[in-house]
């Protein structure tokens, strides 16, 4: 089993990074980048405990999501997998997920 991020969740972590470069610092957005990649690690352990993405159950594929402070890691697990395919900042409103200006 491994974990991989998709091109879209990686450009939301890099968002998440340069937005706390600009408002804070460069530490602080390590800290939380280098906290959301940490924390996509113990999918590893038990990546079948955390609760499905209801809004994304329209999906084919069942989404599930792990919370990292102020943001949900969603993933799926395809095969031998844990697929990252999004960094949602829980702070918007949650219908945004599926809004289609978000690239998936």
């Amino acid at each position: 089993m491994k974990v991989t991020w998709t091109k879209f969740a990686i450009e939301n972590l890099k968002a998440i990074f340069e937005y706390y470069s600009e408002v804070a610092n460069k530490r602080v957005a390590s800290k939380i980048r280098d906290g959301l990649i940490l924390e996509s690690r113990r999918l590893l352990k038990n990546y079948h405990s955390y609760q499905k993405e209801e809004l994304l159950i329209r999906k084919e594929e069942e989404h599930r999501y792990l919370v990292k402070d102020n943001y949900k890691l969603i993933y799926k697990v395809v095969d031998n997998e844990i697929i990252i395919t999004d960094v949602f900042d829980t702070r918007q409103h949650p219908k945004k997920i599926n809004n289609e200006n978000r690239k998936r």
